[in-house]
């Protein structure tokens, strides 16, 4: 029995394996080559162009990768608008705060490419190749984006709650999230270290600066004084909810590995960074990245690579949308709508 069960333990394995090489298989680093061969300068001249008039957009576009692809897979469905009669995923609660300037760059890549080789590159190749771009244009890792992804015929608001790793959550509940994917402990610390570039709105951390408990008014773990210039800031963030602060408060606009450095001296911004840098399952990675800033470019680069294949659209499965807010086939979409519901 026990030589039966390590053989089926092993045919499961290859099969999983064969599963992964096959969708990958499908893809390709060159898939545009011949249908549209400037697709990667035109992809170039358009996040160039963009980021150099907002400098926040490498950070907007990196959010909106990850909202993408934890919520059943990398395939733009976070792009598509809601209307009257179905709330997608773009409205769900923790996605209202997705920079605009993120949208904005796929709306006006996605615009130049239509001109130039309609209905061929999908909104989802899109969002991973900009994802990239944009991260080594702010001094972080390049690495492979294989192409040939399509685009989701799915967006439904209640797919994102669960899926989504938000400060309210445990540690505990942030692993299982990241873990459902396919990740480890070491890639979701790594993944979490692109909070070196990121923001959060002062509503995501106000109770650790503000009435923390009867004995201090922050959270003690944090600097006293990195909380008092918080508290400075945010003071009117009931009355100004846009109020946000960089969660690097030395280089915020660099891809680096300042974010570890930060938490090992109380300048982690959210709870869960505090988390992380003094869990035991979490905090060998952070010390590790916050001294070698090249094992956390390669094991961020490497976490980015497979998060960016996880439940790929293929085939009958998803489409290559004219507008990324919108699906181009009504009826596919209502096909896949009732197999999902009829998989619940």
């Amino acid at each position: 029995m026990a030589q039966f069960s390590t053989i089926s333990i092993v045919l499961i394995s290859c099969s999983f394996l064969t599963i992964i090489q096959r969708t990958q298989s499908q893809l390709a680093l060159n898939y545009y080559s011949n249908t549209c061969p400037q697709f990667p300068l035109i992809m170039q001249q358009v996040i160039t162009d963009k980021q150099l008039s907002a400098r926040a957009t490498a950070a907007g576009v990196l959010r909106l990768f990850l909202h993408d692809c934890l919520v059943d897979g990398c395939d733009a469905s976070v792009l598509i608008t809601s209307n009257a009669f179905h709330k997608s995923e773009r409205d769900a609660d923790v996605n209202l705060p997705l920079p605009g300037d993120a949208f904005d760059l796929v709306t006006r890549a996605k615009t130049a490419l239509e001109l130039q080789c309609p209905g061929v590159v999908s909104c989802s190749d899109i969002i991973s190749v900009a994802t990239r771009n944009l991260l080594v244009m702010v001094g972080g890792p390049h690495y492979k984006v294989l192409l040939g992804r399509k685009d989701g015929l799915v967006s439904d608001a209640s797919h994102v709650q669960g899926n989504i790793p938000t400060t309210n959550l445990s540690l505990s509940q942030i692993i299982d999230i990241f873990g459902s994917k396919g990740l480890s402990v070491q890639e979701m610390v790594a993944l979490v270290g692109g909070h070196t570039i990121g923001f959060a709105h002062c509503k995501e951390f106000a109770n650790r600066i503000f009435n923390f408990s009867k004995t201090s008014q922050s959270d003690p773990a944090m600097n006293p004084q990195y909380a008092d210039r918080l508290r400075k800031l945010c003071e009117n963030y009931t009355k100004q909810p846009e109020m946000s602060a960089f969660i690097d408060v030395f280089t915020p606009g660099k891809f680096d590995n300042m974010y570890y450095k930060n938490l090992k001296h109380g300048l982690g911004l959210l709870q869960t960074d505090q988390d992380i840098a003094v869990d035991s399952r979490t905090k060998p990675f952070v010390d590790l990245y916050a001294a070698n800033e090249t094992a956390f470019f390669q094991a961020f680069a490497n976490a980015m690579e497979k998060l960016s294949v996880y439940n790929l659209k293929q085939g009958t499965d998803g489409e290559v949308r004219h507008r990324c807010h919108e699906f181009t086939n009504l009826n596919a979409h209502q096909v896949a709508k009732d197999r999902y519901l009829g998989d619940l």
